[in-house]
């Protein structure tokens, strides 16, 4: 079934004693905003959470397939587009420009029935073999906390060393020192947007959407481990319009769902420390043609 109605939506999410997205040009220290001191979270650290999800529950078969995943190589699966649609015949040739000619709309169409990331991300599939680029339906910003993050580093210490040249020099003891960055906490929020027009071009279906719903609210659950301490969602606040074009601008839509310090001179370590604002779920009087639904 096609997607006819425009979405928008705020995800509430919190870490507790973790990283929730380390920097590598920071030696895996925990994002954020060097102005503010707030943490920050990547589109693509969450993107990366909805695959895993997806590719769980579906069991990376078609047409749920993950396109970006570890260790994929990415031209292998542009092959299999034209495989698909039984043009194999034009990838062969020792040339270097991209392969493809005149059926890369057909390669394009077929990764985007059988990868659930292309049709809801979107992607740029023209490496080597052209599949073309695709505009994803479905975009998240950045993840921003609501409060300055401070971030903890801490020394461990591992009771083994890997090789036995480690072992002779470190005289019978085999502790090895490391480091681990932490957040005590931190609450974030991102806003999601979903377009219908979009939708139509890559296939994105409300059975789509719906499992998208379903990955935000539990895609923690399923991805856990000791660097990321203990993240869950908190919070999906969903806008939905009556129409394609939409009913209201986004940002006064996200301006509805408030969260809030209960007590500003007490730094905050849980969930419960803040106090999240909204309407009650349903039609927005001053809204005309949305309707809120509260998710988790």
């Amino acid at each position: 079934m096609s997607l006819n109605n425009r979405y928008d939506f705020v995800l509430l999410f919190d870490v507790t004693n973790g990283n929730p997205n380390g920097d590598p040009d920071a030696g895996n220290l925990p994002r954020l905003d060097a102005e503010t001191g707030n943490g920050l979270v990547t589109d693509v650290s969450l993107k990366r959470k909805v695959r895993n999800y997806v590719g769980l529950v579906k069991s990376e078969q078609p047409p749920f397939e993950i396109y970006v995943k570890e260790r994929a190589v990415l031209n292998n699966q542009h092959k299999r587009a034209y495989v698909g649609i039984d043009r194999a015949d034009l990838l062969s040739g020792d040339d270097k420009k991209r392969k493809g000619g005149n059926a890369v709309d057909e390669a394009r169409e077929w990764m985007c029935r059988n990868f659930y990331d292309v049709r809801t991300f979107g992607a740029v599939m023209s490496t080597g073999i052209n599949c073309g680029q695709v505009r994803g339906p479905v975009q998240m910003t950045f993840a921003r906390s609501m409060d300055p993050i401070v971030s903890q580093e801490h020394s461990i210490t591992r009771m083994a060393v890997a090789t036995e040249a480690e072992a002779e020099k470190q005289e019978g003891d085999n502790r090895t020192m490391g480091r681990k960055h932490t957040v005590p906490y931190g609450l974030y929020r991102a806003h999601g947007f979903v377009s219908a027009f979009l939708a139509k071009q890559t296939g994105f279906s409300e059975d789509d959407l719906n499992l998208l719903w379903q990955a935000l609210t539990q895609m923690f659950e399923h991805d856990r481990s000791a660097a990321r301490g203990q993240m869950s969602t908190r919070g999906l606040y969903v806008f939905k319009h009556d129409s394609e074009l939409g009913n209201a601008h986004a940002h006064a839509l996200f301006d509805l769902v408030r969260v809030e310090r209960n007590d500003p001179a007490v730094p905050p370590r849980a969930f419960g420390d803040y106090s999240v604002v909204t309407p009650p779920a349903g039609r927005l009087e001053d809204f005309p043609g949305v309707e809120l639904q509260i998710l988790a």
